[in-house]
């Protein structure tokens, strides 16, 4: 009798010992980890922040001067207007997939990625915690550039509540990207690569700068394979009205990618694939 309460009791030390003391969610933890990277960024704002604003500006200008009025309308609106959603966007995606691409590398390369790994912070958690970073400093920019494109060329928000919603999706799907990256690459020349040969073409490929309509059946084709063109197809719809393809495909396209690729994320912090060795 008396063993077999001894063994209840080893028993229920090992499950309490295996439950964790913050429950479901470690809800400190998370915001800790949020705070951090977006902390990160806000560090240096004018590397983060600011240096974005002015290479928009620059690709709206040069655009300006090399085409200027001679390219006429596209889809009914003035070319300017046209690009302008598609350099938001672009600029958005960039600077989330900088954000945690480029904490995780710098933690691997200084060695001190032990610190994220080692408290009580579930794969979800430490998913959330990176993309929240990402998304945080996605938004400061749309919003900062929007009100830059307002001023300047008079462009507003046509369904501002999608807007928001797109610029979420865009910086929540290339942060995703950020940490499947940041985790792969144990090197700066590794990351460059990624941003080099796959990030920008990408962001470059996707209708920024034109409608699909007017490129070749097999481009056109290939483009709609690009979940980008969808961030941007769709943030143009929201802020000037107009769009390749219908917004209910864009938006579940974009919602799809998103999740596809945060559960990506999510398989290598679980497994700890070239974190942990």
């Amino acid at each position: 009798m008396h063993q077999a309460k001894e063994v209840n009791h080893m028993a229920q030390n090992h499950i309490d010992m295996g439950v964790r003391r913050f429950g479901r969610v470690n809800w400190l933890g998370l915001y800790t980890l949020a705070l951090r990277e977006v902390l990160r960024f806000f560090n240096v704002w004018t590397q983060t922040l600011l240096a974005p604003m002015v290479t928009a500006g620059l690709f709206l200008v040069i655009f300006t001067i090399a085409v200027g009025t001679r390219r006429g309308d596209v889809l009914g609106v003035p070319f300017l207007t046209f690009i302008a959603p598609g350099v938001l966007m672009m600029t958005i995606i960039q600077n989330a997939f900088a954000n945690t691409s480029s904490s995780l590398v710098i933690s691997k390369v200084q060695g001190n990625i032990v610190d994220t790994l080692m408290p009580p912070l579930s794969a979800t958690e430490l998913v959330l915690g990176y993309m929240a970073g990402a998304v945080v400093r996605g938004v400061c920019i749309a919003v900062l550039l929007w009100l830059g494109l307002q001023v300047t060329i008079g462009i507003g928000l046509a369904h501002p509540v999608l807007a928001l919603a797109y610029a979420v999706l865009g910086a929540a799907l290339l942060g995703g990207l950020g940490i499947v990256a940041g985790v792969y690459a144990n090197k700066f020349d590794q990351m460059a690569a990624i941003t080099n040969f796959i990030v920008t073409p990408l962001a470059f490929l996707s209708g920024s700068f034109y409608s699909i309509t007017a490129l070749p059946k097999v481009l056109h084709d290939i483009t709609l394979f690009n979940p980008i063109f969808y961030l941007i197809d769709g943030l143009r719809y929201s802020v000037i009205g107009i769009s390749d393809q219908p917004v209910a495909l864009s938006l579940s396209v974009s919602v799809v990618s998103v999740v596809a690729v945060a559960g990506l994320a999510w398989v290598l912090f679980k497994t700890g694939y070239r974190l942990k060795s």
